[in-house]
Formats: structure tokens, C-alpha cells, sequence
């Protein structure tokens, strides 16, 4: 199944970080959306962490200089059970 992608480069900034959230929120386990995006980033990647840790991935598909390109995946249901069991595969 092809992932969706949220193309967040016309948004205000304010509004970019809430609607990536919203968009991992509705994901079912194991899928992901790609985010696009002007600029690394890295500060929404710290906020997972902080936010959203271990039931995330993260990997860069495109690294600009002009486009970013992030799949950003929510965790299956045997990830978080191997994390829950002390394995970090992965990490």
C-alpha cells in the first residue's frame, strides 16, 4: 500500500508541528505517512522522543538541501511487545 504523504512546506510553522501529530495519531501500527518538509526536521524528531518514545520510526528518505523527506512510521504491535520484553532492536 503506498503511504500518504503530508507535504507541509506551504503551512505556517505554528501549524506544521500539530498537524504531524494529529496525522501519527491516525495511524494504525505498523503504517506510516512521509513527511515533506523545507528545512531538517530534527527539532520534530526530539519532540517524538520526548512525546512518542518508542512507538515511532523515523527515516530520512530524502535530506535536502532544498527537500526533506521523513517516513515517519508508527510501531507494530510486536515491536512494542519485544520493547516491553527489554529488546531495543533497532534503536
Amino acid at each position: 500500500m503506498p503511504q500518504t504523504e503530508l507535504d507541509v512546506r506551504t503551512l505556517t510553522p505554528r501549524d506544521r508541528h500539530p498537524l504531524i501529530f494529529r496525522t501519527f495519531g491516525t495511524l494504525a501500527p505498523g503504517n506510516a505517512f512521509v513527511l515533506v518538509n523545507d528545512h531538517d526536521p530534527k527539532p520534530l524528531f526530539y519532540q517524538f522522543q520526548a512525546e512518542s518514545n518508542g512507538q515511532f520510526t523515523w527515516d530520512y528518505l530524502e535530506q535536502g538541501p532544498d527537500v526533506w523527506r521523513v517516513a515517519i512510521g508508527k510501531v507494530g504491535a510486536a515491536a512494542e511487545q519485544a520493547e516491553a520484553a527489554g529488546c531495543h532492536c533497532g534503536n
